[in-house]
């Protein structure tokens, strides 16, 4: 089995002296550490936590993902995903990790008869009418995800996408070039599709947005793109097990969360990921989400104001050794660095032996790309180290769909983790939820007249503090 290897040596007080985490810290929270494990036991026994066990109950619904895949690929020249946080996040993260970062400029047959690949995650007008000078709307499948099936953006883009096929084609056709992720019994989205005969996909009732990629939401555009959704789902299984021991020095899950939480009492509340291959380049953007709506909550479990959480920054290796590392190095010692690593990519370039007359560029020659970008990660590990700010790095044996599912399914443990350390809800975002609903009562949505009368009541704006 490929085993993530984690790593988290800059981390500790042995490496950083005052600057870092003790042994004697975190025998210090022991007692939180075991009631954080006996909670996450109890929440996925009582099943409060659906999420855990996608990895062993969906293979009838898999086998429905590949077939459906199978059975369509060849009709459509791109399959489009309208889905907004961890609809669009998840998808995005997994199709750049598995496929060629030229994925869309392939010809089709070395995309193995898939079609393009694109997500619509956002309502800026442009994008979505920019998009049809590219491709006809005719020549698409649309993948609508909304558990609700009242996401504004989301349906939105939906109705948007609705009107325009019925211009074009018949009721029957527009069936066959919509498939919708959504909820089995409740929302508008599942009355449409029902109404109107489109291919569905249920999110379980129990999943969350940002815990649902391992869902139809993150399977069926993974396989709509040529990727080993079962293999997925077996390296899930697999970091689920590593997940379930209650040492902490076994459980990198559990270790992060502990770590993180650590290092958050220590005045370190920025969490940056900096991935050193581009294929995990946004896995840091579906991390932020995933870490940020869990964690960053303004009540604990007993209703008592803690304004707590981490705030992730994405950055990439090595671009943002030129942007990012002098503030990581010479800055606060306000953050904890998170580096992932790849030990065999999965092509190689070698640099040729010129310019040997030039010293600053005849180094180089000889060496290939993957030993440059490697030597310059353990340059910056050792940059931080020197400069005594926390850093760890997790490291995968390669980039695939097995060593994906692992880094996932590690994540998301260590977010409900690190929930419970700091007996907040992680599954909740009742921040999120106070901009929807001041969306809906602006544009007069009905039920939300309370909050309209509370968004006038808001003072007006001054102008003299208006340049």
């Amino acid at each position: 089995m490929e085993k993530i290897k984690f790593d988290f040596n800059n981390m500790m007080s042995d490496f950083l002296g005052k600057h870092g985490i003790s042994e004697e810290d975190i025998k210090n929270i022991m007692p939180n550490i075991h009631s954080a494990h006996k909670a996450m036991l109890d929440k996925r026994s009582n099943g409060k936590m659906d999420w855990r066990d996608l990895p062993y109950n969906q293979s009838e619904i898999v086998k429905d993902i590949i077939d459906y895949a199978e059975s369509v690929k060849n009709d459509f020249e791109a399959f489009i995903v309208l889905g907004i946080g961890g609809s669009a996040l998840g998808p995005m993260a997994v199709q750049q990790a598995i496929n060629s970062p030229y994925y869309n400029e392939l010809p089709r047959d070395k995309r193995n008869g898939f079609p393009k690949f694109y997500v619509m995650d956002n309502v800026d007008p442009e994008k979505l009418s920019y998009f049809f000078d590219v491709i006809g709307v005719e020549n698409c499948l649309f993948n609508c995800i909304s558990k609700s099936g009242s996401t504004s953006e989301t349906m939105s883009q939906f109705m948007i996408i609705k009107e325009m096929l019925s211009a074009k084609l018949t009721k029957q056709e527009v069936a066959k070039h919509i498939v919708c992720t959504t909820d089995k019994v409740n929302g508008n989205l599942i009355k449409i599709a029902k109404e109107e005969g489109y291919k569905t996909f249920i999110i379980p009732s129990g999943v969350g947005g940002r815990f649902s990629e391992l869902t139809p939401v993150g399977l069926l555009p993974a396989a709509m793109c040529g990727v080993d959704i079962k293999k997925m789902l077996d390296g899930a299984a697999f970091m689920d097990k590593i997940c379930s021991n209650d040492d902490i020095y076994q459980n990198p899950a559990y270790m992060y969360a502990v770590l993180s939480y650590i290092a958050m009492n220590k005045g370190k509340n920025i969490a940056v990921m900096m991935p050193y291959a581009d294929s995990l380049k946004l896995v840091s953007d579906w991390f932020a989400q995933l870490w940020a709506e869990s964690l960053g909550k303004k009540y604990n479990n007993d209703k008592k104001e803690v304004f707590v959480g981490q705030t992730p920054v994405k950055a990439l290796g090595v671009t943002d050794q030129h942007s990012q590392v002098q503030l990581y190095t010479e800055g606060p010692f306000d953050k904890m660095i998170v580096i992932l690593g790849v030990d065999k990519f999965r092509r190689e370039m070698e640099i040729p032996k010129i310019y040997e007359d030039i010293p600053s560029l005849g180094f180089l020659g000889g060496i290939t790309q993957s030993k440059l970008i490697k030597t310059e990660q353990m340059a910056t590990e050792y940059a931080l180290y020197k400069s005594k700010k926390m850093n760890l790095t997790i490291t995968l044996s390669e980039v695939n769909e097995f060593t994906l599912g692992e880094l996932l399914y590690m994540f998301e443990v260590a977010t409900g983790f690190a929930g419970e350390l700091l007996e907040i809800n992680a599954f909740d975002q009742p921040g999120v939820e106070e901009g929807k609903n001041a969306t809906y009562a602006m544009f007069g949505r009905p039920g939300y007249d309370e909050k309209k009368k509370e968004l006038d009541s808001r003072p007006e704006k001054k102008d003299k503090y208006i340049i």
